[in-house]
């Protein structure tokens, strides 16, 4: 990827969206969007028991969509900004291992600490508001399907009661509406971790996109006594602007030539070997 796109943001931030994808099928999430669509064949059961549940199940589970909904634009936001916080914090410090020795001759230490605790604190709000929103909407969707359930119970102790229905309906319609908006529930706390995990995909799908096939290189005859190279040009990874251009040198048989500098930053030297010797250029 450096080599391709340059050295830009947080490099390891695609393992950890692969890491955040692979946690997320490996978890409870898929399967409760698989367990989704059977809550259409929970409900018409209890359409068949008598309409009047099947209502009151209904609108409990339109009451759970409707919460989900809402985890859905409240959680999409902030997992975002938590996301991008967590990426400026980690190439933070990882510029700040690299540098190390500089920024403490240079008396950068303290405005770099600095600035690391506002991006911590801003990533730290940003995650905090996503969990209160998971948590907060997760809490109230058990809840409400704690009180749905007691209202199956009612409703199907007053059909009894008005001889509408049979005593075992009491029982089979909680259970059933139970299990109609138990997937609901599962999602709702789950998901954090879906958004989560669709924005780690959606970022690999771009980078991908970034990076071209692999093809062959340029076919060249290996070199036998002497290595000639005129008019050389050179951009770093992901740039359009030449730093070097119209590079010449030519190396014999036995000697070297070193290519430095950091990563982003390619400087040739092809000339820097004239004031050594000839073990020195060789090294």
């Amino acid at each position: 990827m450096p080599l391709k796109i340059g050295g830009k943001g947080d490099g390891t931030q695609p393992i950890r969206d692969l890491d955040a994808v692979r946690g997320f099928l490996s978890g409870a999430g898929p399967s409760a969007l698989f367990d989704l669509p059977w809550m259409t064949v929970y409900l018409a059961i209890c359409f068949l028991f008598h309409p009047y549940i099947g209502l009151t199940a209904l609108a409990g589970a339109l009451i759970l969509v409707v919460l989900t909904v809402a985890t859905e634009l409240k959680t999409r936001h902030p997992t975002r900004s938590a996301t991008q916080y967590a990426m400026a914090r980690n190439a933070l410090l990882e510029a700040s291992r690299r540098n190390a020795e500089a920024i403490t001759a240079m008396g950068m230490v303290g405005r770099i600490s600095r600035r690391w605790s506002d991006l911590n604190r801003d990533y730290i709000a940003a995650s905090g508001h996503a969990s209160d929103v998971v948590g907060g909407l997760g809490a109230m969707s058990k809840v409400l399907r704690l009180l749905l359930q007691s209202a199956i119970l009612a409703v199907g102790a007053w059909l009894v009661i008005h001889q509408e229905s049979t005593a075992g309906i009491i029982i089979a319609g909680s259970i059933l509406g139970g299990r109609a908006l138990a997937p609901v529930d599962l999602a709702i706390a789950n998901w954090r971790g879906f958004v989560g995990a669709r924005q780690s995909w959606h970022r690999l799908s771009r980078l991908l996109g970034h990076l071209p096939p692999r093809t062959d290189p340029m076919p060249l005859q290996p070199p036998v006594k002497i290595l000639v190279v005129q008019n050389a040009a050179v951009s770093p990874p992901g740039e359009h602007k030449v730093v070097c251009q119209d590079v010449n040198f030519a190396l014999t048989a036995g000697k070297a030539l070193g290519v430095i500098g950091p990563v982003g930053e390619i400087f040739a030297r092809p000339y820097a070997g004239r004031g050594l010797d000839a073990g020195a250029r060789q090294r």
